[in-house]
């Protein structure tokens, strides 16, 4: 896909990415091979028939590709975009073999924008079954588990604690990368389906454990929404911000527009974010389009930073600058930051990820000259809801304890997405809340 030029776009938070046309989206799709055993599903965190729809694609019906992809995907203008698709489906082609693989995302995201322009068709519904299912969350496993119980037929309640629906995809990723229409055009599909929402709800305040537990079943979808810190010297300093607190005051409260809107936020003049996935990369971006000089720290080499190698590379057009073998072990300043001090690192045996363990060089200390800092170095599950409810099992980290289908510690509490599996991408929280859905309506049926 074609990019909006750099200098463009870090003046705005319109998306970078122009998209196919439909001459470039059948070109692409005549090179899938339709391989009788396609490791490209077997990739796919929702099992999308995969080769079905790109056959579609490739014969210009676009009307049978989108329907094709929503039989297991509700959201796939969102997976098109944000799914790591590399190292999923598209990781998984034969074709990447000796040449470039199909590329699947950018054709699931073409496919779900020409139906959300032409006019979006509803998957079928089954007759009501009288049966009430609560899901507390909507992010997208929240969304993906509400949309496979209703399609079963069951009466489904969404509690969302916030004043907008979507969790991450509302306020964690930016719009340049997801932006906001496309978010509200898959909630209201899923809304279609006869799901009620309930905003400014938070579960066990708004509405009781209680009343909560007496709905046939429930699904726990809260997130990851505990910011993570280094614990590092001056981190009570103003200017130093979770990237999770950043992100949400932006993406969601619109921070960037103050004073029209009321929630502030500092516009840094030179900004530092500590950490190399993609959530670091949001807020680097995020910054420099308000105007920041920003310095991307990370303790690893650039190749090995777990954020998508496309918004390593847009960052890098935007003017970020990486910072790289590089820990931060002090933030300077008063009451107000002034500097990060930092200290080089090199790399020695590989850890359990696979990529070398980085220890700090003595003596090599630095400071870097900045006025906020953002840490992005991860979350944990959100404790909010889940110490509330008794006898619900939780793990060491603060997760919810589930089995392979996602069932609680109480038999008809199920869980599923990050609060379940700590930070994770979309697609893998969508991939646990499908099989939850799944064990939810065998469980309502009596099997």
């Amino acid at each position: 896909m074609a990019d909006r030029p750099a200098s463009v776009r870090i003046n705005d938070f319109e998306e970078v990415d122009t998209g196919l046309t439909p001459d470039e989206a059948i070109a692409e799709a005549e090179r899938c091979l339709q391989c009788k055993k396609p490791l490209c599903v077997k990739g796919c965190p929702v099992c999308i028939d995969i080769p079905a729809f790109v056959h579609a694609v490739a014969e210009g019906d676009f009307r049978g590709a989108a329907r094709t992809l929503k039989e297991q995907n509700m959201l796939p203008a969102i997976c098109g975009r944000v799914c790591p698709q590399e190292t999923q489906c598209e990781g998984a082609c034969v074709l990447g073999i000796k040449e470039t693989p199909v590329r699947i995302g950018a054709l699931e995201r073409f496919v779900a924008d020409w139906e959300r322009q032409e006019g979006a068709e509803l998957p079928e519904v089954a007759r009501p079954t009288g049966k009430r299912v609560a899901v507390v969350g909507s992010g997208p496993a929240g969304l993906t588990a509400a949309a496979g119980v209703a399609r079963a037929g069951h009466a489904v309640t969404i509690f969302e604690s916030l004043h907008e629906a979507g969790g991450v995809l509302t306020y964690g990723i930016p719009s340049f990368r997801l932006p906001e229409d496309v978010v509200r055009a898959e909630i209201d599909q899923v809304l279609a389906l006869g799901v009620r929402l309930k905003k400014n709800h938070l579960a066990g305040r708004s509405v009781s454990i209680d009343e909560l537990l007496g709905y046939d079943a429930v699904f726990l979808a809260t997130g990851a929404g505990l910011p993570v810190f280094m614990g590092i010297p001056g981190e009570n300093r103003n200017g130093v911000y979770s990237a999770n607190e950043f992100l949400t005051r932006v993406n969601l409260m619109h921070a960037d527009a103050f004073p029209g809107f009321d929630t502030p936020v500092l516009h840094g003049a030179r900004v530092a974010v500590i950490g190399g996935g993609n959530v670091a990369m949001d807020s680097a971006r995020v910054a420099r389009r308000m105007g920041a000089k920003v310095f991307l720290v990370y303790r690893r080499r650039e190749e090995d930073m777990p954020a998508r190698k496309v918004e390593v590379s847009h960052a890098r057009e935007e003017g970020i600058e990486f910072v790289t073998c590089t820990n931060p072990i002090r933030i300077l300043g008063e009451e107000c930051v002034i500097g990060l001090e930092c200290v080089e690192m090199s790399l020695c045996d590989l850890d359990e990820s696979g990529r070398p363990s980085p220890e700090p060089i003595p003596g090599s200390e630095f400071i870097i000259d900045v006025d906020m800092v953002i840490q992005a170095i991860g979350t944990g599950p959100n404790p909010l809801l889940v110490s509330l409810i008794p006898g619900l099992e939780r793990g060491r980290r603060g997760n919810v304890v589930v089995d392979d289908n996602g069932r609680t510690s109480i038999p008809h509490v199920y869980a599923g997405g990050d609060i379940a599996t700590g930070a994770a991408t979309v697609i893998e929280a969508m991939g646990s809340a499908k099989r939850a859905a799944a064990a939810m309506n065998a469980m309502l049926k009596g099997e």
